[in-house]
């Protein structure tokens, strides 16, 4: 199935059905002045996620300001007798790529900057476009957003790389490790891109291409 035939099918929004965003039933609409309920659950029924562009840019605006204090703040403070020293993701890269861990180096450089990076500038062309009505390449954007959401459910994995990090550092035989606030920055970061991703609707993708046929059938 090509492009045009895919956006000549039939869609539940041009047959007038509202989808329920809890259970995903679709449902006629409720006659006018009473709200439209799903049948199954009881949730509101709409024909699109409400404010989902705007939730969707409160959380990655939320998450790109993070995302800085996340990378440049100590993500943990390590005491001992000799001494107090604070340590960074980027300070525990260098460390791991100066010790001979190159894979452990690349792996903590791509999970905890590359990752979170491509998630927000992904999720912000998603929001971008479909806020424009673009009509480009939406095949292409339609798997990226797939990609995002799969990424998502793996988001915290992050975490457990800052984790490792942490475990990595050198300690002395006596000494103490405190949580910095660059820890909890990041955290942050992580969990506020996978609400972004959970508030867009990618159904915004398709609106502007199926706008036409709707127009041409009415």
């Amino acid at each position: 199935m090509n492009l045009t035939q895919a956006t000549a099918a039939p869609t539940a929004r041009g047959a007038g059905l509202l989808s329920c965003h809890v259970c995903g039933r679709l449902s006629r609409p409720a006659a006018a002045p009473m709200a439209s309920q799903c049948p199954r659950c009881g949730s509101g029924l709409h024909r699109r996620r409400p404010a989902s562009l705007l939730r969707t840019w409160a959380f990655l605006f939320a998450a790109a300001v993070l995302y800085v204090p996340a990378n440049v703040l100590p993500v943990m403070r390590s005491s001992s007798l000799f001494g107090a020293q604070d340590d960074t993701i980027w300070s525990g890269i260098v460390y791991l790529w100066l010790e001979g861990s190159w894979f452990l180096a690349v792996l903590v450089f791509v999970a905890s900057i590359v990752v979170p990076l491509a998630k927000l500038l992904v999720l912000g062309g998603l929001a971008a476009s479909a806020q424009l009505k673009s009509t480009a390449v939406p095949l292409l954007r339609a798997r990226a957003y797939r990609v995002i959401e799969f990424v998502g459910r793996w988001s915290m994995l992050d975490i457990y790389v800052v984790t490792l990090l942490v475990g990595l550092v050198q300690l002395q035989s006596v000494a103490a490790i405190e949580a910095g606030p660059g820890a909890l920055a990041f955290g942050a970061v992580v969990v506020l891109t996978m609400f972004a991703s959970l508030s867009f609707d990618p159904r915004l993708i398709w609106d502007p291409l199926d706008a036409p046929a709707a127009g041409r059938r009415a």
